[in-house]
């Protein structure tokens, strides 16, 4: 059965963005030829599941080839109706329907890019099986969160935790089943 991984970099106080969706805090751990495993993360995955804010960020600021790359399914979740374009689909459906349908199906596995409302939503179904998240060495005082209250509380298993000399850390988890 496919798994679906979330692999995000947040503050050390939390927040996945400063406000007005302002992500030039991760400028901080910028280092030639480190990507902390992203691209073989990467490569165990075929799927990707966005909310339509970050997925309009990112076609905005880094260009829609960065998911429209022809090899993965890539679905936006959106509460307006667009047309799908490519392997871009905008869904508008039911988010946990989605994530039991893709985890039934043959493939890779499944990646979250975010942003918080979608990775809450999934927190909230427990579909979320591996958290991989990457604490920045800053305090940013105010944005948007990683975890918001109203979750139900789960237990994770601790897989490893990865230091960096930029002060980046990776903590890596994976659901208790």
């Amino acid at each position: 059965m496919r798994k679906l991984s979330l692999f995000i970099a947040t503050s050390l106080d939390g927040y996945i963005a400063k406000p007005n969706d302002d992500l030039s805090f991760l400028e901080v751990v910028e280092k030639e030829g480190e990507d902390y495993g992203y691209e073989i993360f990467n490569e165990t995955i075929d799927t990707i599941i966005i909310g339509r804010k970050t997925f309009d960020w990112v076609e905005r600021e880094i260009g829609s080839s960065h998911y429209d790359n022809g090899e993965r399914d890539v679905y936006v979740i959106t509460r307006t109706e667009r047309p799908d374009a490519g392997k871009i689909k905008f869904y508008t459906g039911s988010l946990p329907e989605l994530v039991h349908r893709l985890k039934s199906e043959k493939g890779k596995n499944i990646y979250c890019d975010g942003g918080a409302e979608i990775i809450n939503e999934l927190l909230k179904y427990d579909l979320i099986d591996e958290l991989i998240i990457s604490i920045i060495p800053i305090l940013v005082g105010n944005g948007t969160r990683l975890f918001k209250d109203g979750r139900p509380e789960q237990m994770l298993d601790f897989v490893t935790a990865k230091t960096f000399d930029t002060g980046l850390t990776q903590l890596h988890y994976k659901r208790k089943r």
